[in-house]
């Protein structure tokens, strides 16, 4: 059975995959009862702290990590030796898979950025459930392919957009995720993120982020607090990334 990373093990009562409150938005959604009663045989559930590395650039991959609550964020280390944030992993979503398609050891670290709990399922569990269930196998495929289409759109946006337009279209992206619009008013939510992180996911220095956000500020675009973020008008926003849409 897999055990990868520093998390504590949870009882093994403490979470089952026929209740999982994620499972409907997973890969695993399409498993029969006899193949769920085996993918509950072949995990372990793990708790994690903010800051605590699931798994590490380089490690052997052992199986895939299946969240369930918490956040994640996936980093890569750079030739300096400078750790990049590459994406968010939230509930619903699973970790590692491209290295166990692959046959490959994990080719990014992995690290809870608030306390979040990963069933971790071992790679014999995982290979013998897509031996045997075709469906399985296609939306994992298709999960690569939308991975693959955000990685190109993410190269589109940095090659063609300046650093104040890929901000305003990160922020968008992050109070769909994490935050509620308010179409008629203000809009205030949280980033999840620290100022370098958010740097590094538009592929622009801490430096100029600073610079971007007091020019933002100066415009009336958004205004920040520490993490906090208000936004007056939601149509401003948008505007810096998608300015037809408003023609």
């Amino acid at each position: 059975m897999a055990d990868t990373g520093s998390g504590s093990q949870s009882g093994s009562g403490s979470i089952n995959c026929f209740t999982c409150q994620v499972r409907d938005r997973t890969e695993w959604c399409v498993l029969s009862d006899a193949e769920i009663e085996l993918l509950n045989k072949g995990r372990i559930t793990k708790e994690y702290l903010p800051g605590e590395v699931i798994f590490h650039e380089g490690d052997p991959c052992r199986g895939v990590f299946c969240m369930e609550t918490g956040m994640v964020g996936v980093r890569k280390t750079d030739a300096d030796g400078n750790s990049v944030l590459l994406y968010l992993v939230t509930p619903g979503d699973t970790l590692g898979y491209r290295a166990l398609l692959a046959g490959e050891d994990y080719q990014a670290s992995a690290e809870a950025l608030e306390p979040t709990r990963i069933c971790v399922i071992d790679s014999p569990t995982v290979r013998s459930l897509l031996e045997h269930n075709p469906a399985l196998g296609l939306r994992y495929l298709k999960r690569v392919s939308r991975s693959l289409g955000s990685a190109e759109e993410k190269i589109l946006h940095n090659a063609t957009l300046s650093v104040r337009a890929r901000f305003a279209h990160l922020l968008m992206v992050l109070l769909d995720k994490y935050g509620h619009k308010n179409s008629e008013g203000p809009t205030e939510f949280e980033l999840p993120l620290s100022r370098h992180d958010l740097a590094a996911m538009i592929g622009t220095t801490p430096e100029s982020m600073s610079r971007t956000i007091k020019k933002m500020e100066s415009d009336g675009v958004a205004k920040f607090a520490g993490r906090t973020v208000h936004i007056p008008v939601l149509e401003s926003l948008i505007m810096e990334f998608e300015p037809e849409t408003f023609l």
